[in-house]
């Protein structure tokens, strides 16, 4: 990959007691069973999937996602129970009900025709979730693990006023920029 073309994605980030939460359980993934992938990266829901960008477009790439973003109303949304996708990713259940998937579809759409992404399979088929393990946890472990997360659950809530913009440096995903949500007409976000 060219120098100026790095990956990005957006996602939802959530508050800090989530993030403890979320961290919490993949440390003691990472202790237990050597499964440390899903430390790379801080715990978010993801709107779009990894991307590539020239990097010194940043600033555009900003503006675009500002200009779609400003008009998305707040929502709330709950973080409740542990699911999986087959034998490969354990993950924190997110609720976000209709105003999240009618975000997430809009945003999907305005990225193929703004941003001129692809729509994957993940933007058609979106699950809302907050992955907790990746598939770098042997197979052996797995049901092990399983019953740990279960029994552990995972519990929260928030107000989605805004959406991350992130950006892999050195092999982890960082958070490049927040980008604010619709703001009610007393100047304070709804």
């Amino acid at each position: 990959m060219p120098k100026s073309l790095q990956k990005y994605f957006v996602a939802i980030v959530p508050p800090e007691e989530v993030q403890a939460q979320a961290q919490e359980i993949k440390e003691a993934v990472r202790d237990k069973y050597n499964a440390k992938h899903a430390l790379k990266s801080p715990a978010h829901v993801t709107l779009k999937m990894p991307f590539v960008w020239n990097e010194f477009k940043e600033d555009k790439l900003r503006a675009l996602l500002e200009a779609f973003f400003k008009d998305q109303p707040s929502f709330p949304l709950e973080f409740k129970g542990i699911g999986r996708f087959g034998r490969r990713i354990m993950y924190a259940r997110v609720h976000g009900g209709d105003p999240l998937t009618s975000m997430q579809e809009a945003f999907s759409q305005y990225c193929k025709r703004e941003l001129k992404l692809n729509v994957e399979l993940s933007d058609k088929a979106f699950t809302p979730h907050v992955t907790l393990v990746y598939s770098d946890l042997k197979k052996r472990f797995f049901d092990e693990c399983w019953a740990m997360l279960k029994e552990k659950g995972f519990y929260g809530k928030m107000e989605v006023q805004q959406v991350a913009l992130l950006k892999k440096v050195d092999f982890r995903w960082q958070v490049l920029a927040m980008i604010p949500m619709a703001m009610d007409t007393t100047g304070i976000q709804d």
